[in-house]
């Protein structure tokens, strides 16, 4: 006797097939769960931004509900008392009332602004890791670029969203930011009309700020995390050398279930840190500030710091101006707030193709990660880099660190511009000798094996140490002595590095 309904599809089994005779289901489905995703730390650097990202959606669509963005003056009367009775404009109105009358308003207007220094930071060691392992390589040079991108619109989000309180701080760093464009020649003073609708700071710049932030570079950021994502998919990820991977393969966990089991204990773990954050580390103060003046300025103020690199910048350059015919051009604005960070990112831009040119890597694909120690020259560029944003980093706080440390700022100043030249030259040349160094270890290591701890004599009356084979190696270490001409760089080269051998034949787009 047959059962009822053994006979026919199951209820599931109907609507799968139901669902995947109109949709790509099953064929994008089991390409998608089969794919392979790197196992090593280092790859979770991006997913920390993307799930930042996501406490920032998700935030700020909350404070959404309570924000004004408007610059029309009230008369505070909230739940802060120091601030009664003083005048203000209804954005900051509205932030006070989100921090001290709306039940969980502070800790998620806090977890909102932790998330976007996670997120900008994120993205930043994330591009890092993607330079210094060499990831930029053919075929991925687009992908560094919409990082790159990413990272640019990030900052500009990152500013939006910090002024839109028009606090006192936050009105200062406006006012820098009007004094950048005033900078720029002949269109300086229509781009700040531009901008705030009238002289500064004029009714519209919040409003103007507000739309930005919410909207258009959310939806910039949306759509280039999405293509960048797809890209991840289509052209795989890179790994590091070791048994079984190859130029021409991907290797990895798969996706469903190893990865997303992980990847989800990894969105619940950012999000708990950055609500733990929230919750105990007190973050932009507003109210300790006050509502912007333009005649006031806070006293030690600083920037968040992913634009401290600016400010230090600005504070840096000497007072150089230059006047040509009735108009006057403000070198100390105009070349650390304009010029330098329009050529570091051209640089940024136009070095993956660059170094491929270089090293003759441009005509073929590279799906191994080189070791920061296989590319000195490379490895050098990017410690030069990173102590040159650390001393701008360091001069953007150069009045609080005078008066902690009870020495002159003029000293000071003159310190950080002897080292903003010295310090990347120095940090250039160490890191390459570094990594040569490293590089030699490893190949005498390789060679001899590694020290036993145990002393012979030998019949001559000479002493040697003793050595057993290597069998424990390093993510991405050779397990052959490296010569020059392998896939690693030579220590007396003085490219980037040597280029790999060529792949007997094209990597498969389907691997």
């Amino acid at each position: 006797m047959t059962a009822p309904g053994a006979g026919s599809p199951r209820r599931g089994e109907r609507l799968a097939d139901a669902v995947d005779a109109r949709l790509p289901v099953h064929d994008g489905g089991g390409t998608l769960l089969r794919k392979a995703f790197p196992d090593h730390w280092s790859f979770l650097l991006g997913e920390i931004a993307l799930y930042s990202l996501i406490v920032l959606v998700l935030t700020g669509v909350w404070l959404t509900l309570f924000f004004h963005p408007d610059m029309r003056e009230v008369v505070y009367a909230g739940g802060y008392v120091p601030l009664r009775g003083v005048r203000m404009s209804e954005a900051f109105d509205s932030t006070l009332h989100i921090s001290f009358d709306i039940r969980g308003g502070l800790l998620i207007r806090q977890m909102h602004h932790w998330a976007a220094l996670v997120f900008i930071a994120a993205i930043g060691v994330h591009m890092l890791r993607v330079f210094f392992t060499g990831a930029f390589r053919r075929p991925r040079e687009a992908n560094w670029v919409i990082g790159l991108t990413l990272f640019v619109i990030a900052l500009a989000e990152g500013f939006a969203g910090y002024s839109l309180p028009d606090d006192l701080l936050s009105g200062t760093g406006l006012r820098i930011a009007q004094g950048i464009m005033l900078s720029i020649p002949v269109v300086g003073t229509y781009v700040s009309m531009f901008v705030f609708g009238a002289q500064f700071p004029g009714q519209d710049i919040v409003p103007r700020l507000y739309s930005l932030h919410i909207l258009l570079l959310p939806g910039a950021l949306i759509a280039l995390v999405t293509v960048h994502l797809i890209l991840v998919f289509y052209l795989k990820h890179t790994h590091w050398r070791g048994p079984g991977k190859s130029n021409r393969n991907a290797v990895g966990k798969p996706m469903f279930p190893q990865f997303v089991a992980s990847s989800s204990g990894l969105f619940f773990t950012v999000f708990g840190v950055l609500a733990f954050l929230a919750g105990i580390a007190q973050i932009n103060p507003v109210w300790v500030y006050g509502p912007y003046r333009p005649d006031q300025a806070s006293t030690g103020s600083q920037p968040d710091w992913y634009v401290g690199f600016l400010e230090g910048a600005l504070r840096l350059v000497p007072p150089w101006e230059t006047t040509v015919a009735g108009h006057t051009v403000m070198w100390n604005v105009l070349l650390p707030a304009v010029v330098l960070p329009a050529l570091l990112f051209l640089v940024l831009y136009l070095y993956p193709f660059v170094e491929q040119r270089l090293t003759g890597e441009a005509g073929r694909e590279q799906h191994l990660c080189d070791r920061p120690r296989e590319r000195p020259v490379r490895t050098g560029l990017g410690a030069a880099g990173i102590t040159f944003f650390g001393v701008l980093l360091l001069a953007g706080g150069n009045d609080v660190v005078a008066q902690s440390f009870r020495i002159s700022i003029n000293v000071l100043t003159w310190i950080l511009r002897i080292a903003l030249v010295l310090a990347p030259i120095a940090a250039f040349l160490m890191t390459r000798q570094i990594c040569r160094a490293l590089l030699q270890a490893e190949r005498e290591r390789l060679v001899e094996g590694e020290e036993t701890g145990e002393v012979r004599q030998g019949v001559e009356g000479g002493y040697e140490s003793g050595h057993r084979p290597i069998d424990t190696f390093r993510p991405g270490a050779p397990r052959t002595p490296v010569e020059a001409g392998d896939a690693v760089v030579s220590p007396d080269d003085g490219r980037t590095g040597t280029p790999s051998p060529p792949p007997p034949e094209p990597a498969p787009r389907s691997r």
